[in-house]
């Protein structure tokens, strides 16, 4: 493939760039600027084209996420596109795309998607089971709270298939939790909506790792960046202390770390738009992301020394967004199992 960005993916970038850097990111979620991001028409990238949109896919919406990691912006790029847009528009048929859809382009509607349960990450056969209604209990669901509309993978009588639920309605309870996220807890709750068929469950874990990993990627960087500039600036004994050999090492370290975990989410999600099997490239990026990214932010605090204790200072945005989204896909471990199994046998994953 070519690690390239296209023409189109370079205006995204670009456009995100333009409105995401003269942002003050207010905390914990700046409804402000996802409205800018709205009105510069970055949410309708991908959109149908008959929405209004501009029918882009994965590369497309991984570009803005790696932006928006950059700046570590306090915003639901990650819930929104990666885990609502593209699998309903990858998977729903155009009735479900106008009712779900509908106001995401003006960052008026918040989508998410439920994906982790207490005893799995991302479970291929859901302890949540679902018919006309769905119950059962899903955590760490990112901008629950905000959603206008959740999918939830369920099991129902047929097999796997994904459940949209409307928060607002009965049998549906929302338990706050940090960083944005909330357990969702469903007691035969409506089923408003049925997203696709059996393969939307592995198209959605599919798409939110591609997204985590695309986040993650310019989360990285702009730590990387961060603390180069810091390093570069500050003196000790009379020298930059980039110049000390250790601490080249280290920024070194970090840079391999930044563009492995680049190249492993832009070759999974370029697989991913091109209707390839994704999964290899996948378990690759998101074990990366889970062992590999919060050791490179360890290292960025440990080269700031006194000032990367500083929960005011940008640098600790970064460390809480990978943080998050290691969570999010499971951690290291989990990782490690899932790649394991794919390259050995399930005995691997032991």
């Amino acid at each position: 493939m070519d690690f390239a960005l296209g023409e189109t993916q370079q205006a995204v970038a670009q456009a995100a760039a333009h409105v995401l850097d003269r942002s003050q990111l207010r905390g914990p979620w700046d409804e402000a600027l996802w409205k800018e991001l709205g009105q510069a028409g970055l949410l309708g990238l991908a959109l149908p084209a008959w929405l209004g949109g501009d029918g882009l896919g994965v590369l497309d919406a991984a570009v803005l996420l790696t932006e928006v990691g950059r700046r570590a912006a306090p915003v639901p790029a990650l819930a929104t596109l990666a885990m609502g847009v593209l699998p309903v528009a990858r998977s729903g048929d155009r009735d479900l795309q106008q009712v779900l859809l509908d106001g995401v382009a003006a960052g008026d509607t918040i989508l998410t998607a439920a994906v982790r349960e207490p005893s799995d990450p991302m479970p291929p056969a859901p302890a949540t089971t679902a018919g006309n209604t769905v119950s059962g209990v899903k955590v760490g669901v990112p901008y629950g709270a905000a959603a206008r509309w959740i999918l939830v993978p369920a099991s129902f009588t047929w097999g796997a298939g994904v459940a949209v639920v409307d928060p607002s309605a009965g049998g549906v309870t929302r338990i706050p939790g940090p960083a944005n996220e909330c357990t969702l807890r469903l007691d035969r709750a409506p089923v408003a909506h049925l997203l696709g068929d059996g393969r939307a469950v592995a198209d959605l874990y599919q798409l939110t790792l591609a997204g985590a990993a695309a986040l993650a990627d310019g989360a990285l960087a702009g730590a990387l960046a961060l603390t180069t500039a810091h390093v570069g600036a500050r003196e000790q004994f009379g020298r930059p202390l980039a110049a000390f050999q250790a601490v080249a090492q280290q920024i070194a370290d970090v840079y391999i770390v930044s563009r492995a975990l680049h190249l492993a989410a832009l070759s999974a999600c370029w697989r991913l738009e091109t209707g390839r099997e994704a999964g290899g490239d996948l378990d690759v990026a998101a074990y990366w992301l889970a062992e590999q990214a919060p050791a490179a932010l360890r290292a960025c605090h440990h080269l700031h020394g006194g000032t990367g204790m500083d929960v005011s200072y940008p640098l600790h945005r970064y460390s809480a967004f990978v943080k998050d989204l290691v969570r999010l896909i499971g951690g290291a471990e989990y990782r490690l199992a899932r790649l394991g199994a794919r390259v050995g046998g399930p005995c691997s994953a032991t």
